[in-house]
């Protein structure tokens, strides 16, 4: 009677247990459903703001690498519009975020519930690193220092003072240059200027 009472007691609790692990497995994949379908939710409308770019993505130079133009996979689905900007999906998943990493942290550049608003933000961008490229591509080299001048310079890059003020500036500085010469001698030989003076008659 025992063993029998025993063994009913420990199928219930087998059956208990069984059931509880049943109903956490079917909660979990319930959670990861509903996570599996934000991020599927999220990647097909980034998928839509990637079709509305498309046609600029297209126009930009093949021999221009600042750009990725891709989407990453993830808990958050990106699209990569360089290595330090990017649009997603805000926390409500309907509303588009454009973002872009700075030293100074995360700055959202533009943020609307329709594609158009950010999609042209987005080109604005994209045409500001291009021009600021080809500044950077086009510019000439300027000196760090003011008036200093390379050795490789051209000759039309080096700027000659003459007349007047250049050979006023340098009689100046050979004057300057003697007096401090006559003063040094002075001090140098003070005791025999003395002695020399104090004797004569």
């Amino acid at each position: 009677m025992t063993d029998n009472a025993e063994s009913q007691q420990w199928t219930a609790q087998e059956r208990r247990l069984g059931e509880v692990l049943r109903e956490v497995k079917n909660a979990a994949a319930d959670r990861e459903d509903v996570v599996v379908e934000l991020r599927e939710a999220s990647r097909t409308r980034l998928e839509l703001m990637a079709a509305e770019l498309a046609p600029l993505f297209e126009q930009v130079p093949a021999d221009i690498d600042l750009f990725d133009f891709t989407i990453s996979s993830g808990l958050q689905p990106r699209l990569w519009i360089d290595a330090v900007s990017h649009v997603a999906m805000a926390r409500d998943r309907r509303t588009y975020r454009f973002v872009r990493d700075t030293r100074a942290g995360r700055v959202v550049l533009a943020e609307d519930l329709s594609i158009k608003p950010v999609a042209d933000q987005v080109a604005r961008y994209i045409a500001e690193r291009m021009i600021e490229r080809e500044r950077l591509m086009d510019g000439g080299a300027e000196p760090a220092v003011p008036g200093l001048i390379r050795p490789d310079a051209e000759p039309e890059t080096v700027v000659r003072r003459g007349g007047w003020p250049a050979f006023l500036s340098g009689l100046g500085l050979v004057a300057a240059g003697a007096l401090v010469g006559l003063i040094a001698s002075a001090m140098a030989l003070w005791d025999r200027l003395l002695t020399a003076f104090g004797s004569a008659p």
